[in-house]
């Protein structure tokens, strides 16, 4: 899984040019004049074809011929590289969204073509280094005049400083959302995503057009070109910057070859440790992660939560259904005192909302979660599994918009889980009485037809374990809290995973979002 580790590092460059002030720039100094080329017809019906038709042929992967010297562009030296804010595309008075361009370097060697649209013509975005400062790099004479960009980033409006959106690297794009700080990543399709033998592929956008928003517009319209070793495909963004920041996506995607598993609006993220396995974590930080848990709304209604998990080794769990109502990696940690990091602000991570629009059919929400012992491995992956198999020809057709938030977009009308712990089982103090294979869980809840109620003790707790068996259940409030806790004690031998349920109930009335975990002996030592 060694794509993962670099992508991450990639995509912490976004982040850090994000926050780098325009330092050593001459704000006052005149524009260059942005080169565009010629202007050519556009229409979506056009790139639809164009996609369709490289699917047809064989794959030719984008030259990549200036390797030596962005080898030596390294994390330090491109901080020094600053687009000229003065040169952005659509950064003219009035303009709503000004789109500045990243530079070519050691993580984002392949450049992407970049075109903008008016009155239904394209007219490519030419590369030239008078668009750059390089700073104290040296580079400047070294360039060479046709390099390209590696990307793009659309730029907050009025006096507000930084950026909202950016796509940079393989079919990844991220937005800031509303509390303005970078974390999980989206893409455009993920190919063979913790397949046997690492056979993991990333197709690329390799050409964008980008719409000429309205004067004091809040949509920006973003078109691009997929193309892969299996699969090719048309895009279509309607990305709107209101109090959260919604995309529209329209994908028409054909395989060129077949493909074991082949993931829908895949969300790439980050889990190193939370409250639930901080026991294991060698960092002061009580927790470090982009997003805590998996959140699914069903086809059948059912709210479901999955803490993530930091394996020993790779864990891939499918949950099946048909046409789901939503899924999504969510950060609902939101506590500073839980993070106590005021450099990367994990608490201001944006959550992504998957919803699905149309008929998605049957399939799975599919959740990938790799090992790892540092903060900068993207080591958690979500995305929709059809169940149709991905055979080479086939050409597939989705619809989903993205939400990405401080809160969920379409909060459980039941009470959600807020916290995981583990610990010993059985009673504190009690050692002699303890069970060396037994584990206690506790979960909490509010909101809902919880947040008011009084203490009470008639609330059900209902638990399954696909194997142990599981005893000394019960449900209490915390007290002085809107806060209810539910705890278990999990007996179960051996290293094999063990699949937990549990959720609240009074009477035949569900209190809450059904908590889901898988349990790993073999990494808590048991």
């Amino acid at each position: 899984m060694s794509s993962f580790w670099t992508r991450r590092r990639m995509l912490q460059t976004i982040a850090a040019l994000s926050a780098t002030p325009w330092l050593g720039l001459d704000m006052a100094s005149a524009a260059t004049q942005l080169p565009l080329g010629k202007p050519e017809p556009f229409s979506w019906d056009a790139l639809r074809t164009r996609a369709q038709q490289l699917a047809a042929g064989k794959y030719q992967p984008t030259p990549q011929p200036y390797s030596k010297l962005l080898d030596t562009i390294d994390y330090d030296t491109y901080q020094k590289i600053q687009f000229r804010p003065q040169d952005a595309l659509f950064a003219q008075p009035g303009d709503a969204f000004a789109v500045q361009f990243f530079h070519l370097g050691r993580y984002a060697q392949q450049p992407v073509a970049i075109y903008t649209i008016e009155d239904g013509h394209a007219r490519s975005v030419e590369y030239s280094p008078a668009l750059f400062n390089y700073g104290s790099t040296g580079l400047a004479q070294k360039v060479p005049k046709h390099l390209g960009f590696a990307g793009f980033r659309v730029m907050n409006s009025g006096k507000e400083p930084g950026d909202w959106l950016a796509f940079q690297g393989a079919s990844y794009f991220r937005s800031a959302g509303p509390l303005n700080q970078y974390g999980l990543s989206a893409r455009g399709i993920a190919v063979d995503t913790a397949v046997a033998g690492d056979s993991e592929e990333f197709p690329r956008f390799t050409a964008f057009w980008l719409e000429e928003p309205h004067k004091q517009a809040d949509t920006i319209v973003i078109y691009a070109l997929l193309d892969g070793p299996s699969i090719t495909g048309a895009y279509r963004f309607h990305c709107h910057k209101g109090r959260a920041v919604i995309m529209d996506v329209h994908a028409d995607l054909f395989q060129r070859a077949k493909i074991d598993r082949l993931g829908i609006a895949p969300l790439t993220s980050m889990y190193w440790y939370s409250e639930t396995n901080a026991r294991r974590s060698p960092d002061w930080r009580p927790e470090i992660h982009d997003s805590d848990g998996l959140a699914m709304w069903t086809g059948t209604g059912e709210r479901i939560w999955r803490p993530l998990n930091n394996p020993l080794h790779v864990q891939t769990n499918s949950f099946f259904d048909q046409n789901p109502k939503g899924f999504g990696l969510l950060q609902r940690d939101r506590n500073f005192d839980h993070y106590q990091d005021d450099g990367v602000f994990y608490n201001r991570r944006p959550s992504v909302w998957v919803e699905p629009r149309g008929d998605w059919g049957a399939g799975a929400v599919t959740l990938v979660e790799l090992p790892t012992n540092d903060e900068i491995d993207d080591n958690i992956v979500a995305f929709w599994v059809p169940k149709k198999a991905a055979a080479a020809g086939a050409s597939w057709s989705f619809d989903y918009k993205l939400y990405w938030s401080a809160t969920e977009p379409f909060m459980p009308s039941v009470a959600h889980v807020v916290a995981t712990r583990i610990g010993r089982s059985g009673v504190p103090g009690q050692h002699a009485a303890r069970d060396p294979n037994g584990r206690k869980f506790v979960i909490d809840f509010t909101g809902g037809p919880l947040a008011h109620m009084k203490q009470r003790y008639d609330v059900e707790v209902v638990v399954r374990a696909s194997r142990g068996h599981v005893d000394n259940a019960h449900a209490l409030k915390v007290v002085d809290t809107h806060l209810w806790r539910a705890s278990f004690d999990l007996h179960a031998s051996g290293k094999e995973p063990v699949d937990l349920r549990c959720y609240l109930r009074l009477g035949k009335q569900t209190l809450t979002e059904t908590w889901l975990y898988q349990f790993l002996p073999g990494d808590y030592g048991i």
